[in-house]
């Protein structure tokens, strides 16, 4: 961080505003990021009031366009700054959880005093990943720890990203991409890593199948096993209505290349009001910590790939009921 003058950012009147009205959210995110860095690529008061209003912020973005030359912002250079992360979730996420989605852990005896540890959770709502930074708010709070979620390729490269949001902005709040290497180089670093074992096929499965865990992924029990580091299952309740009624269209999606396309009642307003891309349904989010599963799940030498996947999908079933039992029973 390099511009702030020493003093916090503090929620103002015009804060609280963003906060309770959708399109604001956009602005919230940039105002913070530019109170402690110097960007003079990004958006400025006249864009931000055209954020508010219907089709204004096609014209927003035209006049940050021109205003820049008619190219793109400018994409710096971008480490993981944990003090911008810790400003960025006391300043900014603490009222979205606490007043918006409503954040709580469950069972919270099952966190483990100390990390490295793979966080697993089930992913859901086709929206925004708050279901993640909202648990990565909450196990900070609870136990001090900086956690890195892997993340989509897109959130850190596609061109609605690179301009909503502020450059490298998904790299300095700690996101890891979810591509192997960097995967490995996380755990390999001893990182708390937040991790969502369906991958894009979790909230791809829509509405419809809003509580059924798809296929998930090996890679984390690879990794588990690899540099014995424990895996803390967690089951996300709450996370299936961020974007409700939703279904996902391939051809378009495609076409688009976003890694998915939800199709629901909300996307006429969406397509009014496009800053209201990292906006999400108002929900009660509760995460259920369940118990540390050691490294090495059901270790044994020679461990081929089918094993590997085959352990996986047992760890996919035991979700799964946890899911049933948590969402019935609350």
């Amino acid at each position: 961080m390099k511009k702030s003058s020493g003093q916090g950012y503090k929620f103002s009147r015009f804060d609280w505003f963003c906060l309770w009205y959708p399109p604001g959210w956009l602005i919230l995110f940039n105002r913070h990021w530019q109170h402690y860095h110097s960007d003079p690529d990004g958006w400025n008061w006249l864009e931000y009031g055209l954020f508010l209003l219907p089709g204004g912020f096609y014209l927003a973005l035209l006049i940050r366009w021109l205003r820049l030359g008619c190219r793109s912002p400018r994409k710096e250079v971008g480490e993981f700054d944990p003090r911008y992360q810790q400003a960025f979730r006391e300043e900014v996420l603490a009222p979205i959880v606490k007043y918006y989605f409503r954040g709580e852990l469950q069972q919270i005896d099952n966190l483990p005093p100390t990390g490295p540890i793979i966080v697993a959770m089930n992913h859901a709502g086709m929206c925004f990943p708050w279901d993640f930074i909202t648990l990565g708010y909450l196990l900070s709070q609870a136990r001090g720890w900086v956690v890195q979620p892997l993340a989509g390729v897109s959130l850190f490269e596609h061109p609605w990203v690179v301009w909503w949001l502020p450059p490298r902005w998904s790299q300095v709040l700690g996101a890891v991409r979810a591509e192997l290497n960097d995967f490995e180089e996380a755990i390999q670093g001893g990182k708390t890593v937040l991790y969502a074992p369906e991958g894009l096929r979790g909230p791809l499965k829509g509405w419809g199948r809003r509580y059924q865990l798809q296929k998930f992924d090996v890679s984390f029990i690879q990794l588990s096993d690899r540099y014995q580091i424990p895996i803390l299952p967690v089951i996300c309740i709450g996370n299936e209505s961020l974007h409700p009624w939703t279904v996902n269209l391939k051809k378009l999606q495609r076409l688009t290349k976003l890694p998915f396309l939800p199709i629901s009642p909300l996307m006429l307003v969406l397509i009014l009001f496009p800053s209201m891309g990292v906006w999400a349904i108002r929900t009660r989010l509760q995460y259920f910590i369940q118990p540390l599963e050691p490294a090495g799940l059901d270790t044994h030498p020679g461990k081929t790939r089918v094993a590997v996947y085959q352990q996986a999908q047992k760890f996919r079933e035991k979700l799964q009921l946890q899911i049933y039992e948590s969402f019935y029973t609350n």
